[in-house]
């Protein structure tokens, strides 16, 4: 049995700043899909409110989920997303 790291929740993107963060958001998604350890990664806009996108990540590992924290830190997206509030839960779920 090994331990996954779930994230879910969701993403409010500044109107001022939606158009610039969707483009870099799709480059985002690709690269993080690529990474070892990667599971799932889903980034959908909520159909009720602009700006808003719903997050689900699953990671393999701890270690997989932390190098995904890490290469966003340095990342495109890690600076273009600097204004979006982000309300997540992060749980480990037995595999």
């Amino acid at each position: 049995m090994s331990i996954q790291i779930v994230l879910k929740g969701y993403i409010d993107i500044p109107l001022a700043e939606l158009e610039t963060v969707i483009e870099a958001l799709e480059v985002h998604k690709k690269l993080t899909r690529a990474e070892p350890g990667c599971v799932k990664f889903n980034v959908r806009p909520d159909k009720e409110l602009q700006g808003r996108f719903s997050v689900y990540e699953k990671f393999a590992s701890q270690d997989a989920f932390n190098a995904h924290q890490e290469r966003v830190k340095k990342s495109e997206w890690g600076e273009v997303s600097k204004n979006v509030e982000r309300h997540y839960e992060i749980n480990e779920i037995e595999d």
